[in-house]
């Protein structure tokens, strides 16, 4: 059966675009489409790693298939992400925060050593966190971490949260979409825990400067 013909198959938006890249490539597009999720999140990997495993329980590639290329969609999209990390490079970095307001070098510098100290967890369980698991990339590269080291950490980050979605598609067959839900919510708690914790990093360091000033008048006035 063609993927299309399936009763709940979505036709349009990038669920059917996903879908009918799948249906002419087979395993290999569901590769593609998530190498591009990469770069473009509003492609969620939420939906098509379902549709992937929705796919494979019609016939049109081996849940194998479906895991094998989807895992090599995620190396290949971010292995493109940590190349830019790299490119870029942390002294363009550091003259680019110098310019803004809120932030301080000395904050990029200690975010710096804290990723090469924890960089392999971040990117090993960055890779199973929405959003994160395409940012991830950028510093891994800025920071030169290990090509071998940053792609085995990312193949088994990737692996793990690609078997969730595809295998939990592959069961739920036709009923794939039931999977959304709980992955919206799960996106949903991320973005608010980062909203709040750049929130706090932004008024401590507002804070920060202004006991700076007032320390320093205080110096001037005496």
């Amino acid at each position: 059966m063609s993927i299309e013909d399936a009763g709940t198959a979505p036709t349009d938006g990038l669920a059917g675009w996903a879908l009918d890249l799948m249906d002419q490539l087979g395993g290999v597009g569901a590769g593609i489409a998530i190498a591009l999720e990469n770069f473009f999140p509003p492609l969620p990997s939420e939906v098509i790693l379902p549709l992937a495993g929705f796919a494979a329980s019609l016939g049109s590639f081996t849940l194998f298939g479906a895991l094998f290329w989807t895992t090599l969609g995620s190396i290949v999209g971010a292995l493109g992400l940590y190349s830019l990390g790299r490119w870029v490079g942390e002294a363009r970095i550091r003259r680019a925060v110098d310019r803004l307001p809120l932030v301080d070098v000395d904050d990029l510098d200690r975010t710096t050593e804290w990723f090469r100290r924890h960089g392999r967890k971040a990117v090993f369980f960055g890779r199973m966190v929405p959003i994160f698991r395409s940012l991830i990339s950028i510093p891994a590269g800025v920071t030169r971490m290990p090509i071998w080291q940053f792609t085995a950490f990312t193949t088994a980050g990737s692996l793990i949260w690609n078997s969730i979605f595809v295998i939990a598609g592959y069961q739920l067959g036709e009923n794939w979409y039931r999977v959304e839900p709980y992955a919206e919510t799960l996106q949903y708690i991320v973005i608010a825990v980062v909203v709040i914790a750049v929130a706090y990093a932004i008024v401590r360091r507002m804070r920060s400067k202004a006991e700076h000033n007032t320390d320093e008048s205080a110096g001037t006035d005496k």
